[in-house]
């Protein structure tokens, strides 16, 4: 098999790769975190346009320029706000779209402005249109790379206030598409400013295709991020943006009660121990102490100095600590201390572990 066979055949593996994502994405069989998996569904399907001139031409026989349709060309802006679209309902639910977030259909607007000029204006000098065409793709692209990107970092520093095991619902799988994206996209523009642009095809769609799979994989195992209950979500959310505005400075409530918590607090986590369930979060702890999530949360923040990941940690690393020096628990794995003292799985315990000590669980156990 040459090159250009092998081509292809990889170029066949992503566009079908694509579509068949895209389509479980949209139908979402395991119904979790809808909305988000419709944006992304879409972002999918927009994604494998960009090799529909390639897979129309191996079928025709001959060359098919989709992407100089006006319609495909305009779908195919749309793709990097498909993609900040999901991210923005992955890491908010209950976001709903408001007459403000017209501002979105600006650069789209423009683009297609500039498109029906380029096509119908019967200008002669089509150099300008070309330009604002490039600038605009790439600043789209920056532009809503780099917004996704810090949304899912502000996310992964939000479901700290109230979820102690965050593996799974930090968006790590998205955050690392968008780093290897990037990559990738550096790579290729240099290769073709420097070198011959049509020796790198094959490289540039192997990458492509192994970061299909990564997305498959990981989309495919996602779990819910909030509550699927309306109510308890909503409750999460509040508390994230109690948290970050300037109400958090205000007393929520009087220091006797906040006292009061933080006492009933500290007993409930000496005796009863509930930072050993792996499912604990912000709204069973409440439930335990029959408080509100609100005024726990406060007196975690506030009296303690801490969000509820750091606060629980510290007991599961404390619990973990004395296992790992108990010599009658030595019969243990790494992983089985891990599940004992509250964790989900073995990565998320060295991760929390190496956090609090500086140190890995082995090197500690040593």
């Amino acid at each position: 098999m040459n090159t250009i066979e092998l081509n292809r055949f990889i170029v066949i593996l992503i566009f079908g790769s694509l579509v068949l994502l895209s389509l479980l994405k949209l139908t979402n069989p395991l119904k979790v975190n809808r909305k988000a998996n419709i944006w992304f569904g879409l972002f999918l399907f927009l994604w494998s346009t960009f090799w529909l001139d390639e897979i129309c031409s191996l079928i025709k026989g001959f060359e098919v320029e989709f992407h100089s349709i006006l319609v495909v060309q305009f779908a195919q802006f749309l793709t990097p706000i498909m993609f900040y679209f999901s991210v923005l309902f992955f890491s908010n639910p209950s976001f709903r779209f408001k007459i403000l977030d017209v501002k979105y259909a600006i650069l789209p607007v423009i683009f297609l402005v500039n498109l029906l000029l380029q096509r119908f204006g019967g200008f002669e000098d089509q150099s300008l249109f070309g330009y604002v065409y490039i600038g605009l793709i790439l600043f789209q692209a920056v532009f809503y790379t780099g917004l996704s990107y810090f949304t899912i970092r502000k996310h992964q520093k939000r479901i700290q206030q109230f979820s102690a095991n965050t593996e799974g619902i930090n968006l790590n799988w998205l955050e690392y598409i968008i780093l290897i994206l990037f990559i990738i996209n550096i790579v290729y523009v240099i290769y073709n400013l420097f070198y011959d642009p049509t020796s790198l095809n094959a490289f540039i769609n192997i990458a492509f295709l192994l970061v299909v799979y990564f997305v498959a994989y990981y989309s495919l195992k996602q779990k819910e991020i909030y509550p699927v209950e309306e109510k308890k979500r909503d409750e999460f959310i509040s508390i994230n943006e109690e948290s970050e505005s300037e109400e958090i400075k205000r007393k929520l409530i009087p220091d006797e009660e906040l006292l009061r918590i933080k006492t009933d607090l500290e007993k409930l986590m000496e005796k009863e121990k509930p930072y050993l369930d792996s499912e604990l979060n912000l709204i069973k702890l409440s439930e335990q102490l029959s408080v509100s999530t609100h005024h726990l949360s406060y007196a975690i923040n506030t009296g303690f100095q801490k969000n509820f990941f750091q606060f629980v940690n510290e007991y599961r690393i404390d619990y973990a600590k004395k296992l790992l020096k108990d010599n009658s628990a030595n019969k243990l794995s790494i992983l089985g201390i891990a599940y004992e003292s509250g964790f989900n799985s073995k990565t998320s315990f060295n991760t929390t572990f190496k956090k609090f000590t500086d140190q890995t669980p082995s090197e500690f156990k040593k």
